[in-house]
């Protein structure tokens, strides 16, 4: 087993929303993640998306985009984003969901030797867009929600007979200030022993290349935004369970 990882997939199956206004680099690329996932991903592999999967504002819409995903090879863990508004429905109604898709948000699953957890985190304050009348208690609920995760995550990690699992982390937002600094939720993700860590939600080549990606404090971060990626999912664990240095740029 090995996992991948891509976010921001941005599908809109049911409700034509064209990503190719943001620029040539979206254009077809549904058709284009499905062919770079056929050829990588095995049954047995896991894949990580972590937010910005559909565009849908509701969850009969976004299942046609789940359905999509669900087709694809391997078992998919989903955390949310800032634009899937239909999560909190489909959360309630999680036997709605296809049977290869997991949603994890402030809780953790098992999934072939590792244990992940995530949830969406959220803008912190000393970001320059940070605005505490509309953030502040955004913020605080997501890092009660990360801690509500990695506590979930360590309690399944030490379930077994054997040695712990390892445990890796699903975020939507960056953990890190745009010069780098460590915001709490990388902080948290640190003290809590968390082997590595993906996010998305960067979509423009300026924070590209400031993003941090390796090894930060024992946490190794890969940066996995669709585009970024030339929407070619990035291997994050080999099959001999070995966490990979970063993503690349496609």
């Amino acid at each position: 087993m090995r996992i991948w990882a891509i976010a921001d997939l941005h599908l809109s199956f049911a409700a034509s929303k064209p990503m190719d206004v943001f620029g040539e680099r979206w254009r077809n690329h549904p058709q284009r993640i499905a062919a770079a996932w056929r050829e990588r991903v095995a049954d047995d592999d896991v894949v990580l998306l972590a937010g910005d999967n559909s565009w849908a504002l509701k969850l009969p819409e976004a299942l046609v985009d789940l359905q999509w995903i669900a087709e694809l090879p391997g078992h998919k863990i989903l955390t949310k984003g800032n634009h899937d508004y239909w999560w909190d429905a489909a959360r309630k109604r999680r036997a709605e969901l296809p049977a290869s898709i997991t949603l994890v948000e402030a809780d953790a699953v098992v999934c072939g030797g590792w244990v992940l957890c995530g949830t969406r985190a959220w803008l912190t304050p000393g970001h320059p867009t940070f605005d505490p009348a509309a953030d502040e208690r955004i913020y605080n609920r997501e890092l009660g929600r990360l801690q509500r995760a990695l506590a979930a995550a360590h309690r399944l990690s030490a379930s077994g007979s054997g040695a712990k699992l390892p445990i890796g982390a699903l975020l939507h937002y960056p953990p890190f200030y745009p010069d780098g600094r460590p915001t709490r939720f990388a902080e948290m993700l640190s003290e809590a022993g968390v082997a590595f860590c993906v996010y998305g939600h960067l979509h423009r080549r300026a924070d590209w290349n400031v993003a941090v990606q390796g090894e930060r404090s024992g946490v190794r971060y890969h940066l996995t935004s669709g585009d970024f990626l030339n929407f070619v999912p990035s291997l994050i664990v080999d099959q001999a369970g070995q966490v990979a240095q970063r993503s690349f740029q496609g």
